[in-house]
């Protein structure tokens, strides 16, 4: 299954959505920028236009000629980029800058005053913008009409945009960083009712807490409060599943019991093959019924019991010490300060006075146990220094009725209750070769440290 960071696909998208916005903005800027460039000139044109119009004069002669040209030094330079053109009685006036060329203007009907805006061809294959003006003279020069129109070339405007984009992209790249930024910081914060969520389901898994609580934004509410609620249906369904169990082995003890009488008549009637065939399978149905009794205490208690390693070693130590052979052993005991299993003391009680027992009953002469917490577990090693156990008959030891030397005294069930009993408790036992004799490591699932 492929899996997904919320946190990332917030960033990226909001990366996404700030770059797209910011091109948008800059292109857009960039238009409006152009634009008024556009109008500027436009408005310029005119102002060379009216300048134009007001050099106009006739000759001794009856000639028009402009007595009073422009002063842009653009208009006297060949290709210069700035024209002036006055079409007048059949004659073409032109600026320098026009060279041998002409503007060609359309043919179209303009009222006196009247103006166009054109973009036409000009020399060299260049763009011009053309504000074209149509106008007859005051009586004095005959009222002759004319067309008068005054063009530049586009590529300086663009060059003027363009020069504009350049300027602007650095302050976009900036302004895009620190939005950005800014959206991380705000995704961050955004989340982190989240990764506290998490810290509390941390704290219910490992026994500080029972519910996540409603101290969270309000939209992260029904999220927790949904999650307390599952909670409290799961303890109620594993306590009413434990209570089940409980009394269907304790419903199954009494039959049990009758069986076993019934065994025993028949023992005294001579039929001894049916009456061991009926006390190996009562007691087959009541490891069963041990077993599920065990479960069903362990699992009602389980996500709140806590009890310190060392006061549970120190009274089971305390019993063997007084009876045999544990008072002729040796004891070396190392427990980690403030080690607290999660655990009921009395299910402890039984894993370890069980490991403890057997060791007692094959060591030579001492027995080291250590407690330490291993990331979220506790483990307790029970180490002897007995003749030990062949290798390939260690997995077969926690099975119920199998004793490692079938001479010595007991039941075969005390390793086999002890394991059963510690993964009821999420935890297990496993045993290894020591050196010598043998070694019973019990993992259990960590407590929190008691102030």
């Amino acid at each position: 299954m492929r899996s997904y960071s919320l946190r990332l696909r917030l960033l990226v998208a909001g990366a996404v959505s700030v770059l797209f916005a910011l091109a948008i903005a800059a292109a857009g800027i960039s238009w409006l920028f152009a634009a008024h460039v556009e109008r500027r000139a436009l408005a310029e044109l005119s102002v060379q236009l009216d300048q134009v119009l007001s050099g106009v004069e006739r000759d001794a002669e009856g000639q028009i000629f402009l007595s009073n040209r422009p002063a842009d030094p653009r208009f006297h330079r060949p290709l210069g980029g700035l024209y002036w053109q006055i079409s007048v009685e059949g004659r073409l006036l032109r600026s320098r800058s026009l060279w041998d060329h002409e503007i060609p203007l359309p043919v179209d009907e303009l009222p006196d005053g009247g103006e166009h805006v054109h973009t036409l061809e000009g020399p060299g294959g260049q763009s011009l913008l053309t504000v074209e003006r149509s106008v007859i003279l005051p009586p004095r020069l005959r009222e002759t009409p004319m067309r008068a129109a005054v063009a530049v070339d586009r590529a300086d405007l663009q060059a003027a945009s363009r020069d504009f984009a350049s300027d602007l992209l650095p302050f976009l790249l900036i302004l895009a960083v620190v939005l950005i930024l800014a959206m991380a910081a705000q995704v961050t914060i955004g989340l982190r009712p989240l990764g506290r969520v998490e810290a509390r389901l941390g704290a219910i898994r490992s026994g500080q807490s029972r519910r996540l609580g409603e101290d969270f934004p309000t939209e992260v509410i029904p999220l927790a409060s949904e999650v307390d609620a599952l909670l409290s249906e799961r303890e109620e369904e594993i306590s009413r599943a434990g209570m089940r169990a409980a009394d269907l082995a304790h419903g199954l003890k009494t039959p049990l019991q009758a069986l076993l009488g019934e065994s025993g008549r028949l023992r005294a009637n001579g039929q001894e093959s049916h009456a061991d065939a009926i006390e190996e399978t009562v007691e087959t149905m009541r490891g069963h019924v041990d077993r599920e009794l065990m479960r069903a205490r362990a699992s009602l208690h389980r996500e709140t019991a806590s009890c310190d390693i060392a006061q549970v070693l120190e009274a089971v130590l305390r019993v063997l010490r007084r009876s045999a052979p544990g008072d002729e052993r040796t004891w070396s005991v190392h427990v980690e300060p403030m080690l607290s299993a999660r655990a009921d003391a009395g299910d402890l009680t039984e894993i370890l006075g069980a490991v403890t027992e057997n060791a007692a009953r094959h060591a030579t002469s001492r027995i080291r146990i250590d407690a330490s917490r291993v990331g979220q577990n506790v483990e307790i090693s029970v180490e002897d220094d007995g003749p030990g156990i062949p290798p390939d008959r260690l997995a077969e030891m926690t099975r119920r009725g199998v004793r490692a030397d079938e001479s010595s005294p007991g039941s075969g069930f005390g390793l086999a209750i002890a394991s059963e009993l510690a993964e009821a408790l999420g935890g297990g036992l496993e045993l290894h070769p020591g050196t010598p004799g043998l070694s019973v490591r019990v993992t259990l699932p960590a407590a929190p440290a008691q102030s």
